[in-house]
């Protein structure tokens, strides 16, 4: 399986991973994506049996071409004689003549226009609109895999709740004693201003009593200071080097993330936390968690809608809908 992406893109692929084992479960999976995605493929072990780091394309923007890989990356993949080679990185434009390179006997993907099938290739149209995990599914669906759901996951394992104990970034915080904020994205131009998170972290602490907590990788540090400066009350600033299992850990015991359109998002729809989540550029409706009832996705590309996120985060925290909503597992967008 092919798959080249970031950390949220991944978590949407665990459904079609899990789709895929039950239908073939004595098969050996290989994944082959970014470099970071070795931990991912550890993660998920259940669905991946192996890992192959993809040294990069000149077309593809996520990572700068290793040329001196190209050579051996190929020889290795066409070397495993794969019986089919899954396509799950897009409308294939690019990545089709990538996963033709490698050898299998069969190869399923998506393709712009009309599907098209042959005795060795299944390209299905590739779909223009729907949730993420729902667009991959399609395909798996098409190649005769049952469905298993389309909810993501995102397994715990000992080892990150020992890493976040060692690393002391909160200690002594109760599980349900506190929310999240995590302000920071791959993108900073996604981010919500961090005067708006302060703002609703003000309000959510002084209405429930709940500690703030303010997570991020040790590179969004800056962020989480920033945030921690505009509040007016206390914030633990737990932005460091810490794996992202790690951090999900500590995510895991909080009452309510809020957060930008970013990775952390979809691991806090595989932990079943609920969130609330910033848009401010991307496809909402591709990228929003499909839970909307746990999850609210709020669009606000002018960061002038802090009200709305405060009326969702006290509703989830509460346990209530907001006014004027139907109590409905998929809600609309706000």
């Amino acid at each position: 399986m092919f798959r080249a992406l970031q950390l949220g893109d991944m978590l949407c692929a665990v459904p079609a991973l899990r789709a895929l084992r039950a239908a073939l479960p004595g098969a050996h999976i290989v994944l082959t994506g970014l470099p970071w995605a070795a931990q991912f493929a550890r993660r998920f072990d259940t669905y991946v049996n192996e890992f192959i780091p993809f040294p990069g394309h000149p077309l593809l923007p996520e990572q700068p071409v290793r040329h001196e890989e190209l050579t051996s990356y190929y020889a290795s993949v066409c070397g495993r004689e794969c019986d089919l080679a899954l396509q799950l990185h897009g409308s294939g434009d690019i990545t089709n003549h990538i996963v033709a390179g490698f050898g299998a006997h069969t190869m399923a993907g998506f393709v712009r226009g009309e599907s098209t099938q042959t005795d060795r290739t299944v390209l299905l149209a590739y779909p223009d609109a729907g949730a993420e995990p729902e667009r991959l599914l399609q395909l798996t669906a098409r190649l005769g895999a049952p469905a298993v759901g389309s909810h993501l996951e995102f397994p715990l394992r000992r080892d990150d709740v020992d890493e976040l104990e060692a690393s002391k970034v909160a200690p002594e915080l109760e599980p349900g004693s506190y929310i999240c904020i995590h302000p920071g994205a791959r993108k900073r131009d996604k981010c919500w201003p961090p005067e708006r998170f302060a703002e609703v972290a003000d309000e959510l602490h002084d209405e429930f009593g709940l500690d703030t907590v303010l997570t991020g990788s040790a590179d969004e540090a800056p962020l989480a200071r920033a945030v921690a400066r505009h509040m007016r009350s206390p914030a633990i600033e737990a932005a460091a080097p810490i794996s992202i299992g790690a951090m999900a850990a500590l995510m895991s015991r909080a009452r309510l993330l809020v957060c930008n359109d970013t990775g952390v998002s979809h691991i806090a729809a595989g932990l079943g936390l609920n969130s609330v989540v910033v848009f401010s550029k991307a496809d909402i409706a591709r990228w929003a968690p499909l839970d909307r009832l746990r999850h609210r996705c709020i669009w606000d590309p002018a960061a002038e809608r802090a009200a709305v996120v405060l009326q969702h985060a006290r509703a989830l925290l509460a346990g209530t809908a907001p006014s004027g909503q139907r109590a409905t597992g998929m809600w609309p967008y706000w």
